[in-house]
């Protein structure tokens, strides 16, 4: 900062910028809320499907999300700016206080002529006026006078230029879009920064010279700062990616940091997530410094890292992408390198890969060590649904002139991929974690939302690539059920993919004329065999976890569709038919089938010694109440219309909502009661409870529709009967024979 810069300041531009901003934030607030309660809200509520409830609607969502992000980031520029101000204001007065202080001790401040300052004499004592007294002053108040000056200086230019980092660093954090966070000053932004850089210093370190107190240091500020974009990219630039692999494979490996691992090893799970959520947040920014950095985390995957040479990039990278939400592009570019990488490694897929190593361990959340760089890839995948879609579609082998065929990364992982033994299980367990995760990772790929999590009101219709995905995975299972059957901690993952695809589902098991009214989709439709879809539906009902998704889904599922097709308001161009017990059969016979075949797979499961009781269905069940307990109807339900897509029906459907909750509860009960009595142990009892309670629900979700609309109580009974034949009708279907039927629909 110049002396003369500051003194002669003129704040009214800055001020006006001020104003501006301050403005700005107030109009881009207004538009918040507009495209919030209105163009979001309005576009989540209308009745679209096909394109534009696939495309339209996303594109919503997202541009009134960044009306948000656009908001935050003006917050922050205004506030940034507003507190810059008040500092040089401030400053400025010092400025001149401190020279009209010296002119009582005949000192003033004048410019050098470069930037700088000289302390002389006001009023030499010889040229003095007549009569007029000159103070005095010593060296030491001559000293002062230029420190002080020197110091409003030295913190003028502080405010000024730390202003222009966070500023410039807020702007390039989204060359396209909005950076979503507020500042409430310049301070808080510039500490930010500051905490990246010293974090980054330490973490440069040579593991063999870090202390514990280096570790909790890195280990507390990224857990502050982690979601904090400043600084984020902050950090991951300084450190820089090869410095990333260093740290953390310095940390593990005993050789380098195993002084560390005695003191602090029980913290290293904690530093590993908060490690993997920073990176997470700096790859979000597509600045010139984090473009570069994602570019050469890819290039140097299939290289050797570390002081030993035994490990590869990827196997170190992966391991810190476990959580935190990744950017697409970049997760889709790295999954490509290293399935190129993968096959390499195994020639191709015939070979197994990446055994596990003795030194060192490179995972620390959950069981396996981490050397199989899948395991933490798939994780991460499993948080971004986009770039989990592309990825599994993609080729893993092309058809070229060596390959007649290809093969999906889908194929590849789900029915031919040999995994590695990969786990911290001293005695060499195999480890089936991986497996695990891409159950997980494709629950992300078809459903457009991370894994674990129920979807919402804001999540997209399913999209081309998704459907596709869902009829790979259940003709997959259909081929070859074992996939799935041996691999049951796959199927909690499995059921929640197909509870959000009901309507596919239903659709393929009817050969009803304009199953499109019927059964409504928004978005893209999964065209399913009816026979793959029983066979897939046999194999997730055998795991309680995969039984319990799938039937509280269907159960919902139906009672919306009754709700719905019986509304005497629905439009003519949506009514399936206006024949009510024509409907109500049809709707319970065919929802009836799909709990017939998960209760088959229910019975094939207890029919099985190794497997035990049957107490286990009935407790998923209950327990599944707690997943939904948001909100009843975001197990199933829908998108735009409340019956079109497994998405937020309750939510969405109003009083449909209402009253599917109703039944949902009541079911919940029952199935609580039941967990309560003596375990079923043999498959008569589960046929003949499966039976009872599925035509129990079935009368009572259609009497709430029916007293909602005050329609013929008779249409409860017809409900019933075709809940118990649709029941039946799973039987049949799996013995080879031709089902039963309570409705003859001509075309």
């Amino acid at each position: 900062m110049k002396f003369e810069d500051l003194y002669q300041a003129d704040f009214k531009l800055l001020d006006d910028a001020v104003s501006d901003w301050g403005q700005l934030v107030t109009n881009l607030t207004d538009l918040q809320k507009q495209a919030r309660d209105g163009l979001h809200n309005k576009a989540v509520k209308a009745d679209w499907h096909g394109v534009n409830a696939g495309v339209s609607k996303e594109f919503i969502g997202k541009t009134a999300g960044e009306f948000d992000d656009a908001t935050k980031e003006a917050t922050s520029i205004h506030n940034i700016l507003k507190d810059t101000a008040g500092e040089l204001r401030t400053y400025h007065q010092q400025l001149h206080q401190a020279l009209d202080d010296g002119r009582k001790k005949n000192l003033t401040v004048i410019s050098s002529g470069d930037g700088g300052f000289i302390v002389t004499m006001a009023v030499h004592p010889d040229r003095a006026a007549q009569g007029t007294t000159v103070p005095e002053h010593s060296v030491t108040d001559e000293d002062a006078l230029r420190d002080q000056v020197q110091g409003i200086l030295n913190n003028a230019a502080k405010s000024d230029s730390t202003a222009s980092e966070v500023l410039m660093a807020l702007v390039d954090e989204s060359q396209y879009g909005f950076s979503g966070v507020v500042y409430k000053d310049r301070d808080q932004a510039e500490k930010a920064v500051q905490e990246a850089d010293e974090l980054a210093k330490l973490a440069k370190k040579d593991p063999a010279k870090l202390t514990a107190k280096d570790f909790d240091a890195i280990n507390k500020g990224l857990k502050q700062y982690h979601d904090d974009p400043l600084f984020s990219e902050e950090f991951a630039e300084r450190l820089g990616p090869a410095g990333t692999e260093k740290f953390w494979l310095g940390l593990t490996d005993n050789r380098e940091g195993g002084h560390l691992a005695y003191e602090r090893g029980y913290k290293y799970a904690e530093l590993q997530k908060n490690l993997s959520l920073t990176l997470a947040t700096a790859s979000q920014s597509d600045s010139a410094g984090m473009t570069a950095w994602k570019q050469q985390v890819i290039d140097t995957g299939a290289r050797a890292v570390g002081t030993h040479g035994n490990v590869l990039g990827f196997q170190v990278m992966s391991n810190l992408m476990r959580d935190g939400d990744f950017d697409d592009q970049f997760m889709t570019d790295y999954g490509r390198g290293l399935m190129k990488t993968e096959r390499f490694y195994t020639d191709d897929g015939k070979n197994v890969a990446w055994q596990a190593s003795i030194c060192p361990q490179l995972n620390y959340e959950g069981s396996d060590g981490g050397w199989d760089p899948l395991n933490g890839y798939l994780k991460g995948l499993s948080n971004n649904p986009a770039a989990a879609t592309n990825f599994f579609n993609e080729d893993f082998i092309p058809q070229d002139a060596h390959h007649k065929s290809a093969v999906s990364n889908f194929d590849y992982l789900f029915k031919q991929r040999q995994w590695p033994m990969d786990s911290n299980d001293i005695h060499g367990v195999h480890s089936t974690v991986g497996q695990n995760f891409l159950a997980q990772a494709l629950e992300a790929a078809t459903t457009g939302h991370p894994a674990g999590e129920m979807p919402t009101i804001d999540t997209p219709a399913h999209t081309p690539a998704e459907a596709d995905l869902f009829k790979d995975i259940v003709s997959a299972t259909a081929d070859k059920p074992e996939l799935l059957t041996d691999r049951g901690y796959m199927s909690d993952s499995f059921g929640q993919i197909a509870s959000e695809y009901l309507p596919d589902i239903n659709r393929a098991n009817s050969d009803v004329p304009h199953t499109d009214l019927l059964y409504p989709i928004d978005g893209s439709a999964a065209h399913l065999e009816s026979g793959d879809v029983n066979k897939f539906l046999f194999a997730v009902g055998q795991n309680p976890e995969g039984y319990a998704a799938v039937e509280v889904g269907q159960k919902a599922y139906m009672s919306n569709l009754l709700q719905y097709h019986l509304d005497p308001n629905l439009s003519a161009d949506h009514r399936f038919t206006g024949d009510h017990k024509l409907l109500v059969q049809t709707v319970a016979e065919r929802s009836g089938e799909v709990s017939g075949m998960l209760g088959q797979g229910r019975m094939e499961a207890i029919g099985s010694t190794a497997k035990g009781k049957d107490d286990a269905f009935d407790h998923a069940v209950a327990q599944y109440q707690n997943l939904i307990s948001g909100g009843i109807g975001t197990a199933v339900g829908v998108g735009t219309s409340f019956i079109g897509s497994p998405v937020a029906g309750g939510i969405v459907g109003g009083a449909a909502g209402t009253a599917t909750g109703s039944a949902l509860q009541w079911l919940f009960q029952d199935v609580q009661g039941d967990a309560a009595d003596d375990a079923h142990d043999n498959e008569a009892k589960v046929w003949q409870s499966g039976l009872d309670r599925n035509s129990a629900y079935t009368m009572h979700a259609t009497d709430l529709a029916v007293k909602r609309y005050h329609l013929s109580p008779d249409l409860v009974s017809y409900a019933s009967h075709s809940a118990h034949q649709g029941y039946y009708n799973a039987q049949a279907i799996l013995n080879g024979q031709d089902p039963g039927s309570t409705a003859d629909i001509s075309g």
